[in-house]
């Protein structure tokens, strides 16, 4: 007969974790650890980041399993300088994300990337105004060269010189013609050039804050000074067409890397839906974020948006909560190592890379 549990002298009522249902942990054995998968799971039996790491993986697999599933991802930081480039390749040339929502300069430094052209470790003996007068433009610990954005006006101002002035731009028209022109004349891989090959739309809701931006507003000046009908743009040609892709969708899911406005701008689309139905627009049912997966070192009590969490979010009407269904996971640690980690763990699982 099964011993009951009783009171201490102190009042305490010591229980069973195992028949409390509570999950055990175990010690991270790396010599049981041949893949990345492999490693990434044993994490997600420990503590800390680490756990967090783990949780994330079996979030994001959930995510891109479910067929039914529309995945964006959204982008913020110097990411592309970072050389995570690669990474956001292979989530697209796997079919899982079909969407991304960035910066304008993430994709700046990844058209750098893919024409060839490389960024380099920043030399901590040669001070900022040094570097200035060199032409080399310091993004943390590493350098963008002035020349490399010099090659990206050249690619811009091609792209646009042959833009027909009736037909109104926007972010999405723009950075589809620069992963067509990548594919047509460069031979490297590029989160652009896979973009463009996948059909995949990229939104950068500030483009105006970037350096393709600039180059856009360059190329204005050009245009009058030769007297040529002036282009126009439109943000909300990209937010008409970002919230007709996910109207037409089942299931959504978002990953996240950073924050900022490409996070905002993502997430408010189920507000916006919400307010097209109460407000009498058209007649939806609620369209809300099913899964998401955040990577971003923020905490919430700077204010920011980039820290705050799904929790939050479920209170907008941007997600549905857990207890409805909802699948969330947020790893509070820098992308550069947590989003390798998690990606290839779930690509491996998925088939996409094969085990050794």
């Amino acid at each position: 007969m099964a011993k009951q549990q009783r009171k201490t002298v102190t009042g305490r009522v010591l229980h069973d974790p195992v028949k409390d249902k509570l999950r055990p942990m175990f010690p991270l054995d790396l010599s049981k650890c041949r893949t990345v998968d492999e490693l990434v799971r044993a994490m997600g039996d420990t503590a800390f980041t680490g756990r967090q790491i783990g949780d994330a993986a079996d979030v994001f697999e959930a995510m891109a399993r479910d067929k039914d599933c529309f995945v964006v991802m959204t982008l913020s930081g110097a990411l592309t300088v970072g050389k995570m480039g690669l990474v956001f390749c292979d989530l697209i040339e796997s079919g899982v994300v079909k969407a991304i929502v960035s910066t304008g300069a993430l994709m700046a430094h990844g058209l750098v990337e893919a024409t060839g052209y490389k960024h380099f470790r920043y030399n901590p003996k040669m001070d900022d105004k040094e570097l200035f007068h060199a032409g080399y433009n310091r993004v943390y610990d590493s350098l963008e060269p002035e020349v490399n954005l010099d090659h990206v006006e050249e690619v811009m101002d091609h792209i646009l010189t042959e833009w027909d002035a009736e037909d109104v731009a926007c972010s999405w028209k723009i950075h589809r013609r620069i992963g067509e022109y990548l594919h047509k004349n460069a031979p490297g891989r590029g989160i652009l050039k896979s973009a463009y090959q996948h059909n995949v739309p990229i939104f950068v809701p500030a483009f105006s804050d970037s350096e393709l931006g600039i180059d856009f507003a360059l190329h204005k000046i050009a245009r009058q000074k030769e007297k040529r009908p002036l282009l126009r743009f439109d943000p909300f040609e990209d937010f008409e067409k970002f919230a007709d892709t996910m109207l037409a969708t089942k299931r959504m899911g978002i990953l996240t890397v950073g924050g900022g406005v490409p996070r905002n701008w993502s997430q408010q689309f189920g507000v916006y839906a919400e307010l097209l139905a109460r407000r009498g627009y058209k007649k939806l049912p609620l369209k809300r974020y099913n899964y998401g997966v955040r990577i971003c070192p923020e905490p919430v009590h700077w204010g920011g948006l980039s820290g705050s969490t799904y929790t939050e979010a479920v209170s907008w009407g941007k997600f549905v909560p857990p207890e409805e269904g909802g699948m969330f996971a947020e790893v509070f640690d820098d992308a550069t190592v947590a989003l390798p980690l998690i990606v290839r763990a779930v690509l491996e699982r998925i088939g996409y890379f094969k085990r050794d």
